[in-house]
């Protein structure tokens, strides 16, 4: 069964990098518009001491933002370790990742007439190439990846009021997540259909065939191979990605269907995650195993 819980971390810190010319100034601004500490180009060194700051008993430092970027030199590298270690702090930690097209970047370049910050002797086009290729450990790793290529500045903060702006925003739109089986037929009012009958499938296993994807055992089952984290991980982004803009577009009442051969093991216990890190983002769920109850052919 979900255990669902009100309690959420009080305080929340957000390190925000990305390719130079992104948007990363903007974004910073955003967070300051929302009521968050923000500070820019903190070294990395500090961030760790600041992370403790916040966390203090009695600090007044509620929600936090922090840049950090390649005016840090090599010392970026460790931007991955460090972020992982902030996990110990106690905080709630997001990592947001800014990025455009090597067009855009150029053409940032250009309007600004700034080089780029690895060097002014290097052209921008292959700063950005190794701009890129040094930051890509920390994308990868990065909790929003936002791509500003076809934003303006009004988009860009818009974006970042919907995602990080709290939970009346987000509680504006209702998601339900159903489970389903494709032998039963797809869910006529879905609005967003994902298809995870590519994962390893529980009902041929004899000891775990009459049981479901809420049972312990069969998530167990289908975390022993790496495909099934991954397909989570990528499901959430895409995801976080799109309901800001059917917010956006005032949609009030979202549904996200998920289904597997006969909708008992393995849509039922994505489901249960996809459902789960929705709340934990704060958005308000509706859970239906539709086709739990139905029996195999």
């Amino acid at each position: 069964m979900r255990a669902h819980s009100s309690k959420k971390p009080h305080r929340q810190l957000v390190v925000i990098t990305g390719l130079s010319g992104s948007g990363k100034g903007s974004v910073l601004k955003a967070f300051e518009d929302l009521g968050f500490y923000c500070v820019d180009n903190l070294p990395l060194d500090l961030i760790p001491k600041f992370a403790d700051l916040c966390h203090e008993p009695g600090s007044h430092i509620q929600r936090a933002a922090v840049v950090v970027d390649i005016r840090e030199g090599d010392v970026l590298s460790r931007l991955p370790s460090t972020y992982q270690g902030l996990h110990r702090k106690g905080l709630k930690l997001s990592l947001v990742f800014l990025e455009a097209s090597d067009k855009i970047l150029m053409r940032r370049f250009e309007e600004t007439r700034r080089p780029h910050p690895l060097g002014r002797d290097l052209p921008v086009r292959e700063g950005i190439r190794l701009e890129r290729m040094l930051l890509k450990p920390m994308r990868q790793i990065a909790d929003a990846v936002i791509d500003t290529s076809r934003m303006n500045v009004h988009e860009l903060r818009e974006f970042v009021q919907i995602r990080f702006g709290g939970l009346k925003t987000r509680r504006s739109l209702l998601i339900s997540v159903v489970s389903f089986g494709y032998r039963h037929g797809v869910p006529p009012d879905a609005d967003l259909v994902f298809d995870v009958r590519f994962l390893p499938n529980p009902n041929y296993v004899a000891s775990l065939k009459n049981k479901n994807g809420r049972d312990r055992i069969v998530q167990r089952f289908m975390d022993k191979y790496p495909q099934t984290k991954e397909f989570e991980v990528r499901l959430m982004d895409l995801i976080l990605y799109l309901l800001p803009h059917y917010i956006r577009e005032g949609k009030s009442y979202l549904t996200v269907a998920v289904g597997c051969t006969g909708g008992r093991h393995r849509s039922v216990a994505l489901g249960e995650r996809i459902a789960d890190d929705l709340e934990n983002e704060g958005y308000k769920t509706k859970l239906v195993h539709r086709d739990i109850g139905k029996l195999s052919a």
